[in-house]
């Protein structure tokens, strides 16, 4: 064997100079890659990796190349140290990207120097990472979660590797190639996929880890990957139906009113929500009496009526909040490098909880079952999960595990893990909560993100879609926004009104219909103490945008409730396989290309294609029906071929939706 490799059992290693290469299987068809410089590959933390589960695998080495072999991909490594990956054809899927003089005889002999895999030091011991790859200029590429931009094939884009408000870095990429790839380090850095070359940055390391599966098809690359990191819970039934919310009910009366309007009307509700300040003190997790008086009953009253209680919570601690010294005593805040020890300044200087420390979860659950969850309340609006900071200097903050720039992009799924296992250990089986952010593994903490604070316009709504899209593709398939933007809209304009309707028709066709944001003209201040010192925005009910988008609202309520035996089956797929709810054109049909260039339509499930008006004014729309399928147009009845554009009508009152192959999802 060339001195330069080793194997142990099914684990390849390659060594030169300061560098450890460690190249092992993980799972059916995947292979995982970690490397360090200076001392020895640590194994005792997977990151988004939740198991290694049982694969076929072999090694071999020939000359001056190793090579391990494991289902339907192949990583060979030559003793230069240089790294590509095939599939079972024998087509390259990924390429380390290296120009040195090391290979004489290959094509990337270079007097330029530059390194796959380059590890440059940081004053201290860590170490700026930056791994490349060669690019492909006409790859196609989907996934690493939710940006606000309209790009569903992110080939071209440059992406922060950091989390933000309406912004959940998920590095995990689909490639049409036939590949997927996580980028397994929670560091802050960025990916730039170029036309001449992928570039992974992580700002702050010690290790070198990435994953790499094969498969035929998008479907099983995305199950493949939902094996290794794990997948969501079964939904909950009052998940498949209508969620009310706004910024915010003040009251406890406010809140009871509205929930018994809907009754009254007879219209459809599942759950309705207590937004943020209905606190004393941010940090004290519980009802503030003055506003919320009897708590019990309300929940009591609100079962009756066959609606779930969503609470929000925060993870700021205001230095007067009556848990603040304790948590400070305790160390289970978040540190500040310099400066004044803030973190966030909304409404009083506040520091986050730190929930990458096991002690710091176990006293905020605590203080969330004492306060809401032994009261009844079993679903938790776990809101500024990136966290949200006043300033954005990542490398100003550090954690119980580790500074910010190396982990900081955890944070959101340690906030999600703080509340599943104590709901778990409580005895609850399909836990949902709803956070603002998710990194890789979110999932499996019962996870449902929404896509943040975003602006009410035709434009943000267009961003919704791709950011929607490619978070089922990044592992994420539940995932929801706010119905009408969440940055204003005055519900007696009639183009907000017109863009309202729009918005809540697309609603219906995700895997969340959920009502919120924050309208115009905003309330009068009810009191002057606790948490509403904080403005409540105009009324955002459906009833509070005229009759005419009141009759639109209530049509697509309906139809959302005859979803309900449809919307089961692909909750049970998001369970079992991590199938995404909201798929693009072509994981449903991979052989057809045309569908690989669509970005403004989608499959809810793999029966119905639904085709949102994105823009103001919009009467029709040209939508295309993928080959190897005929489709019945719900409104019209009218059935098409598959494989051709078409131009639908799309009245106000409705949006163009096409049934499979005749299906009936609607009377299953």
């Amino acid at each position: 064997m060339n001195e330069f490799f080793r194997i142990d059992g099914e684990v390849l290693f390659r060594s030169f100079d300061s560098e450890t290469l460690r190249i092992e299987p993980w799972g059916p068809d995947s292979i995982r890659v970690r490397a360090v410089r200076m001392g020895d590959v640590m194994t005792d933390n997977n990151w988004a990796l939740s198991r290694k589960n049982a694969s076929e695998s072999q090694i071999k080495t020939e000359n001056n190349t190793a090579s391990l072999i494991n289902g339907k991909i192949r990583a060979e490594v030559t003793a230069a140290g240089k790294l590509v990956f095939y599939n079972k054809k024998g087509d390259i899927l990924l390429e380390e990207y290296a120009r040195n003089r090391r290979d004489l005889f290959s094509k990337d002999c270079s007097a330029l120097e530059i390194e796959g895999r380059e590890f440059r030091s940081i004053p201290g011991g860590d170490y700026t990472l930056t791994a490349r790859f060669e690019s492909n200029p006409t790859e196609k590429l989907y996934g690493m979660g939710q940006y606000q931009q309209p790009y569903l094939d992110i080939k071209g884009c440059r992406l922060e590797l950091a989390h933000r408000n309406s912004q959940a870095s998920v590095p995990f990429v689909l490639s049409d190639s036939g590949y997927g790839f996580l980028w397994n380090n929670p560091a802050i850095g960025d990916v730039v996929f170029g036309k001449n070359v992928t570039e992974w940055k992580a700002l702050s390391t010690t290790q070198l880890d990435y994953w790499i599966t094969a498969g035929d098809t998008p479907a099983e690359i995305v199950e493949s990957y939902a094996d290794a990191t794990g997948t969501v819970p079964m939904m909950p039934e009052y998940g498949l139906g209508f969620w009310q919310c706004k910024l915010r009910y003040q009251t406890q009366d406010e809140l009871m009113e509205v929930a018994r309007e809907y009754k009254r009307r007879k219209l459809p509700i599942d759950v309705i929500v207590v937004d943020f300040f209905h606190w004393p003190k941010q940090g004290d997790w519980k009802f503030d009496r003055d506003y919320w008086p009897d708590p019990d009953s309300m929940i009591a009253e609100l079962k009756e009526m066959g609606i779930e209680l969503m609470v929000s919570i925060w993870p700021t601690v205001d230095r007067e909040s009556e848990n603040y010294e304790i948590m400070r005593q305790r160390g289970l805040l978040v540190r500040t490098e310099r400066g004044v020890r803030t973190t966030m300044e909304f409404q009083a200087p506040t520091v986050f909880f730190d929930p990458t420390n096991p002690e710091s979860r176990d006293f905020v659950w605590g203080e969330a079952k004492k306060n809401y969850y032994d009261r009844g309340v079993s679903i938790f609006w776990l809101d500024e999960a990136e966290p949200e900071y006043t300033v954005y200097d990542f490398d100003n903050y550090r954690y119980h595990a580790g500074t910010n720039l190396r982990i900081g992009n955890l944070y959101p799924l340690y906030y999600a893990k703080t509340f599943f296992d104590g709901m778990q250990k409580e005895g609850q089986q399909n836990v949902v909560n709803l956070l603002r952010c998710a990194w890789a593994g979110s999932q499996k903490y019962g996870a449902l993100v929404w896509s943040g604070d975003i602006a009410s316009s035709f434009e943000s709504m267009r961003n919704q879609l791709s950011a929607g899209l490619n978070m089922g593709i990044a592992g994420l398939p539940w995932w929801t926004t706010d119905i009408g933007g969440f940055h204003g809209g005055n519900p007696d304009d009639e183009n907000f009104r017109e863009l309202f309707a729009r918005w809540f028709q697309w609603g219906t066709f995700c895997p969340v219909m959920r009502l919120h944001g924050d309208r115009e003209p905003h309330q009068p201040q009810f009191g002057t103490t606790g948490g509403c010192k904080c403005l409540s925005g105009a009324a955002n009910e459906v009833w509070s945008y005229g009759e005419k988008i009141l009759e639109i609202c209530t049509r697509y309520m309906e139809l959302r409730e005859k979803m309900r035996p449809y919307l089961r089956i692909l909750m049970q797929q998001a369970h079992e396989k991590g199938t995404p709810v909201m798929r693009p054109l072509f994981y449903e049909f991979p052989e057809d290309k045309t569908s690989w260039l669509i970005e403004d339509e989608y499959m809810f499930g793999d029966s119905l294609l639904v085709a949102p008006v994105l823009e103001h004014g919009g009467v029709k729309r040209k939508i295309y029906l993928p080959a190897g399928a005929s489709w019945k147009e719900y409104e019209t009845g009218s059935v098409f071929d598959g494989g051709q554009f078409i131009e639908a009508e799309a009245p106000l009152e409705s949006i163009p939706v096409f049934l499979r192959d005749g299906r009936n999802i609607f009377n299953l």
